[in-house]
């Protein structure tokens, strides 16, 4: 039986991909592309894809919309700019300075983000599925839980682990990360651990007075349990278990608690 982290949709998150469509200002386009240089541009729903723009000076830019995908901004000078709504999928931003940017809605699934400079950076309803080294100061606990269920969603358990360690070590009480890891350990094959994230979690649950997560962190510790003791049997219990999960993530959304 494998343990599937069901989240109503709103935990996954909700962005707008960008349309290759001609620039509102088509000579700030073409003088990015000959200059590199485009400080204050208008750049709206520029068509950008694969651009090579290494070490572009953009501050201040406005690139909503524009479709930066796969584009190569390594070492990018984008303070400030304007990118909501734009798309960077796959996009190459290593050592990029994207302080002060607003990338609101912006879809930067799978970009390339080490050594960026994110302070300041508005990453509201981002889309960050298998985004590489995205620093650790870019969200809260609940930002990196959210994160790592959307990667077990796709199976990408070593990477959903890894955000789920780092909510965890931003907020050592959250239940919620615990019973998620507990989730994705059972999925990689190690009941042990898993068994021991979830008895965590119920715990927590518990002590701060959270009926549904305790009940579900029950459910789930009773479900691996049986699984280790397969004389024990308990008919349909993967299907309650599973329908109990999708309802504790629709409730804990909406009051708050993730």
């Amino acid at each position: 039986m494998k343990f599937t982290p069901i989240a109503s949709a709103t935990l996954l998150t909700t962005f707008t991909l960008a349309n290759p469509v001609l620039a509102a200002n088509p000579e700030h386009t073409r003088q990015l592309l000959a200059t590199r240089k485009c400080s204050q541009c208008d750049l709206t729903d520029a068509g950008l894809v694969m651009a090579n723009l290494v070490g572009a000076d953009l501050t201040g830019a406005d690139l909503s919309r524009a479709n930066l995908s796969r584009a190569n901004l390594m070492g990018a000078d984008l303070r400030g700019a304007n990118l909501m709504g734009a798309s960077l999928h796959g996009a190459n931003l290593t050592g990029a300075n994207l302080s002060g940017a607003n990338l609101t809605a912006a879809d930067l699934r799978g970009a390339y983000l080490s050594q960026a400079n994110l302070v300041g950076t508005n990453l509201v309803n981002a889309n960050l599925l298998g985004a590489v080294g995205l620093p650790n100061y870019t969200g809260g606990a609940e930002d990196f839980y959210r994160w790592g269920m959307a990667e077990a969603e796709r199976d990408n358990h070593q990477r959903a682990l890894e955000l789920l360690n780092q909510a965890l070590v931003m907020k050592p009480d959250y239940a919620n990360a615990y019973l998620g890891r507990g989730m994705v350990q059972f999925n990689q094959g190690d009941r042990l651990a898993a068994l021991a994230d979830t008895k965590k979690a119920a715990e927590l649950f518990t002590a701060q007075g959270n009926q549904d997560g305790a009940k579900a962190a029950e459910q789930v510790i009773a479900g691996i349990e049986q699984l280790n003791n397969p004389k024990e049997r308990r008919p349909n219990f993967g299907l309650n278990l599973l329908g109990l999960l999708q309802g504790l993530a629709g409730l804990a959304l909406q009051s708050g608690l993730l």
